[in-house]
């Protein structure tokens, strides 16, 4: 408990025990006032403050107006006691509200403890402690085994084991050795690791998931925009409602001024809409929070909505379904030997990071010499050009090869099949293949488990590779030989089919992905080898690559709306009964603020179920 919440907690047991012994004695008169004004002040003097200060802003209809208009109210009708004791509970709720909060946050802050303290920079042999803020690209850190990695890098020297599971929810370690990445925020459990950092803090994976935590609840969904509209015009109604309900029954009946004045501030009391405003951004906030602990980064309540009305996922294939990583599984030379194909490949691709190019530059197995290869141009979803030795090279798809005129063959391996041209004639193709992820066909399984009505891949891949992946993981439909504005052209078409409630999702990981993933309802990507444009344009981030996880992000989604419509309907439902009952004058003071208090209460509990939704409990 804080300072400032042990404070208000003393400062209710003092109120409380005045209450109780000034409730004992026999005062009377202004005596009585007197005596119930000291509990009142005690308990109360910051609702009072609060409330005078806010109408001086121009913020008249607010919780502290309801509650001062209803306790001075009180205390001009002579109900010293309720005054006061009203006034106390209110505060309790407001503590119990305060704790619940700072706990909520508390227990997101540990699951996202990320930030390191410090990074060992190795300078002339020596290590020193630095901020890693203040760490360069490419110095060289050395973390020891139980620190944090402070910042992203790839491993020069060392192996050991790495904890990734504060970034992805997966509690199983990872090895890692020289030539491998490594990324901020996970532990290093055993060895000495010599790291190459790659990137500076800010654009380091930790920094980039703290910045998404934190600015999370800055995009509000329906749900949250509705109870701050709901607010803004329900407060000045019921004001507006109780001042004719205290003035207009004794202008019409024979109720005395007294009892109409008692029934609208009772009805002031009820109509405070705090369960509302807290519980449903409450809840909100507790599921993203469940998400993050599971590995899944979630960069706003209104994406948790979508998410939850998702009926329709649309895959890319490469690094998403499939794993990424390829093989060259057969070269088929046409007019040279194997080797200078595999060669030519190589070189034309030596400055490309694409998985294929790495996987033909792993195929040769040989240092390459850059200084071969002049006027590389990438061709978007085609292939590559490149001069050779003095020779243009052109490495790529079907459509490149058609664009350039030259006549090619298909082959009859089921892969990637990666065509070579050189001087306006064909040479060959060389074959790659790219393996299932373990957990992609029970990721697809999954989504239709929980409801989602189509599954659909687009690739740029070629028809027989994307239908034979298609049938393997058991997706419904899909589109191959796709560019970067085909998959958006499919999206916008796909969109068109949804039901009026419905969602579309789309799931990719790399940068030709940017537009599709901009463009869908909710765009989410591979966080662990997506690349940072995918990123940047995703809605929610899935930090382990396991596509499986998506069903459970669904999953958490749906169980944060389930819990934000249900305080919805308990707090409604609870203050519209209680309203009519003190319109009518069947409920008192007491009963209406135990209705507005214990209302909050609950929904607040209720509202904290959100942050055990998820996998890991």
């Amino acid at each position: 408990m804080s300072k400032k919440q042990t404070r208000m907690l003393a400062r209710i047991l003092i109120s409380a025990a005045l209450f109780v012994l000034f409730l004992a004695l026999p005062l009377s008169g202004p005596l009585r006032l007197a005596a119930f004004l000291i509990p009142y002040a005690v308990v109360g003097w910051d609702v009072l403050w609060r409330a005078v200060r806010n109408i001086a802003h121009g913020q008249v209809f607010d919780e502290n107006f309801l509650m001062a208009l209803a306790t001075v109210g009180a205390l001009a009708t002579g109900e010293y006691p309720e005054a006061v004791f009203v006034m106390v509970f209110y505060q309790v709720g407001e503590l119990f509200q305060s704790y619940a909060v700072g706990r909520s946050r508390a227990s997101i802050a540990s699951l996202m403890d990320l930030r390191p303290d410090y990074a060992n920079v190795e300078e002339n042999g020596q290590l020193r402690q630095a901020d890693p803020e203040d760490v360069a690209v490419g110095a060289v850190i050395v973390i020891k085994a139980g620190e944090r990695i402070p910042l992203d890098g790839v491993v020069l020297e060392g192996s050991s084991s790495v904890d990734t599971a504060a970034l992805t929810g997966e509690s199983l370690p990872r090895p890692v050795q020289p030539g491998d990445d490594v990324i901020s925020g996970c532990v290093n459990l055993s060895g000495l690791l010599r790291v190459r950092v790659t990137r500076a803090f800010e654009q380091s994976t930790v920094s980039r998931i703290l910045d998404l935590v934190e600015n999370s609840s800055a995009k509000k969904a329906r749900s949250e925009q509705f109870i701050t509209r709901f607010a803004r015009y329900y407060t000045p109604i019921v004001v507006l409602a109780a001042v004719v309900l205290a003035v207009l029954p004794p202008l019409v009946s024979a109720i005395p001024w007294v009892d109409s004045i008692h029934r609208a501030l009772n009805f002031l009391v009820v109509s405070c809409p705090c369960a509302l405003v807290i519980s449903v951004p409450l809840s909100f906030f507790g599921g993203i929070g469940a998400a993050s602990r599971d590995g899944i980064l979630v960069k706003g309540g209104n994406y948790l909505e979508v998410l939850a009305r998702t009926e329709l996922v649309v895959f890319d294939k490469t690094g998403t379904l499939t794993q990424g990583v390829f093989n060259v599984t057969a070269i088929h030379p046409d007019h040279c030997d194997e080797h200078r194909l595999l060669e030519l490949a190589a070189l034309a691709e030596c400055y490309s990071d694409h998985p294929i190019s790495r996987s033909l530059r792993e195929a040769w197995g040989m240092e390459l010499d850059p200084s071969r290869v002049s006027g590389v141009e990438e061709r978007s979803g085609r292939g590559v050009h490149a001069i050779v030795d003095g020779r243009p090279v052109w490495v790529g798809n079907d459509k490149l090869m058609e664009e350039l005129g030259v006549s090619w063959h298909p082959c009859h391996r089921v892969g990637t099949t990666v065509h070579v041209a050189c001087e306006g004639a064909y040479l060959g193709h060389i074959v790659i293949s790219d393996a299932v992820k373990p957990d992609a066909a029970q990721a697809v399984a999954a989504l239709k488990a929980c409801g989602v009505r189509r599954t659909v891949m687009l690739t740029g891949d070629a028809a027989p590779v994307g239908e034979a992946i298609a049938r393997e993981v058991g997706v419904d439909e899909v589109h191959a030989q796709l560019l970067p504005d085909g998959k958006v052209r499919q999206v916008e078409a796909l969109l068109e089919q949804l039901s009026p409630r419905g969602a579309l999702a789309f799931v990719g990981d790399g940068i030709n992905d940017a537009p599709v993933l901009s463009r869908a309802d909710v765009g989410i990507a591979m966080g662990a080898l997506g690349s940072d444009a995918a990123i940047e344009a995703a809605d929610v981030v899935l930090m382990d690559d396991k596509p499986s996880k998506l069903a459970d992000a669904i999953a958490i989604a749906r169980g944060t709306l389930t819990i934000v419509r249900q305080n919805i309907t308990f707090a409604l439902a609870v203050k519209l009964l209680v309203l009519i009952l003190s319109a009518v004058g069947k409920a008192s003071m007491w009963q209406a603020v135990f209705a507005d208090v214990g209302v909050s209460v609950i929904a607040i509990l209720n509202a904290m179920r959100a942050l055990r939704l998820g996998s890991r409990r």
